[in-house]
């Protein structure tokens, strides 16, 4: 089922699955709870984001910040419910992501951050080439991934 993820829009009829997913308790100090993006994201004209489905099932919830005008391009949200991870649903989620934004105008790379720390993101990031800036943003590493 993990060559079977796709990225949807969240409606009125899908958002209460999607809100009700949840990482694992260790890694809720590093992604934000989904009813709490989705709502930041209704009230950023930047903010795009959807749904991660594996088949017809919810499993996470992806965000990005998107600024054409200044050709910034960052990876605000992603969050794979604990139940879900270590499928591979995360990495092919990324992908999709990846080459939607690379058909964007001017977007030559995708920043992302993580929170420092045990469990922390940022082997998966690397994994997807992913790189060091080594800037910091609100606490956050920042990451790069050029193409």
């Amino acid at each position: 089922m993990a060559d079977n993820i796709t990225l949807r829009e969240i409606t009125a009829e899908t958002v209460w699955p999607i809100m009700k997913l949840n990482v694992a308790d260790n890694q809720k100090s590093f992604v934000a709870p989904n009813a709490n993006s989705i709502a930041e994201a209704y009230f950023s004209k930047e903010a795009w984001f959807r749904a991660i489905y594996a088949g017809e099932e919810p499993v996470g919830f992806v965000m990005l910040y998107i600024d054409e005008k200044k050709s910034e391009f960052f990876l605000w949200r992603l969050m794979i419910a604990f139940e879900h991870q270590g499928k591979g649903y995360g990495y092919l989620a990324m992908e999709l992501v990846i080459d939607n934004v690379k058909t964007l105008p001017g977007a030559n790379e995708l920043l992302t951050s993580y929170v420092p720390g045990e469990g922390n993101p940022s082997p998966f990031y690397y994994k997807l080439g992913f790189e060091e800036t080594g800037e910091w943003e609100d606490g956050e590493k920042v990451l790069k991934l050029s193409f």
